[in-house]
């Protein structure tokens, strides 16, 4: 009598087999691995690195860029936070100190040739708002002004500019707000970078003033409160409202802000700062 023997794989089909039930476990087992170490470079700040850098940055849109973190830089980034602005910094050889309170800010700082195509990239330059170039160099900051632009059309860009007249030609050129020595205050770098009409500071008995355009948003804290309060809390002065399409040149204290509003302030650049904050 002849019996049948069950099937038996060969080796080669066990070892396939075993292949393809282990394939599986092996794949989640690397894509946690994967997970785990991505997530321990992302919130490990003390072993935070390039790529640390670069993986932050790749996470922010609508945000401000700012090439050269001397100390005009990293006030100019000091100034934006408290505005509640997103920044990502990109220095070619940055103070490691200063790198280190950038960091305590949650902002990023790329070390890299602002110049080069790939580090704008690292800095999602496509996806930003506003570039703001603070080196001392007037060349240094066209040539990278130009290949920021030429990488994002719309980008509004900011300009350091030692020279008046070379300026001057910048803004009427290639509409840049090109900033000279006789506005580099940094309130008043942070206010253009965040795309506020500001004007450069006069000086008022001794006082640097500014004059700038408010545009009051849907969601804004300011609104309903008086323009009285408002001039009292951030110590400046609202000089012109707009309400409705009504222009009122000399608006009274009693009025209240309205979404939509529009409004004239005169003050100190970090008190319009604060009131641009308030606006968020």
């Amino acid at each position: 009598m002849t019996f049948l023997n069950p099937v038996v794989p060969f080796p080669d089909e066990i070892h396939l087999q075993v292949f393809y039930f282990l394939m599986p476990v092996l794949g989640i087992g690397m894509l946690a691995q994967g997970l785990a170490e991505f997530g321990v470079m992302f919130f490990n700040r003390r072993s935070r690195g390039k790529e640390w850098e670069m993986a932050v940055a790749s996470t922010f849109t609508n945000h401000i860029v700012l090439i050269g973190l001397g100390h005009l830089g990293y006030r100019v980034v000091k100034t934006l936070r408290e505005m509640g602005e997103d920044v990502v910094v990109i220095s070619l050889a940055p103070d490691p100190n200063l790198v280190i309170s950038a960091h305590s800010m949650d902002v990023p700082v790329i070390e890299g040739d602002g110049a080069r195509e790939a580090v704008l990239d690292s800095a999602n330059i496509r996806k930003a708002r506003s570039i703001l170039l603070c080196t001392q160099n007037d060349s240094l900051n066209l040539q990278m002004a130009l290949k920021a632009r030429s990488m994002n059309p719309d980008l509004e860009v900011v300009i350091r500019i030692f020279d008046d007249d070379f300026a001057l030609a910048l803004q009427r050129q290639f509409g840049f707000r090109a900033l000279s020595a006789t506005g580099m205050a940094a309130p008043i770098f942070a206010s253009s970078a965040a795309n506020i009409d500001i004007t450069p500071p006069i000086s008022i008995e001794g006082q640097p003033n500014c004059l700038a355009r408010i545009h009051i948003n849907d969601h804004s804290s300011l609104i309903s409160k008086s323009l009285g309060s408002i001039e009292d809390q951030f110590n400046l002065s609202i000089v012109f409202l707009s309400h409705n399409g009504i222009s009122d040149t000399h608006p009274s204290a009693h009025l209240s802000v309205s979404a939509g509003d529009t409004l004239a302030i005169l003050g100190d650049p970090q008190a319009i700062n604060n009131l641009v904050h308030e606006n968020k």
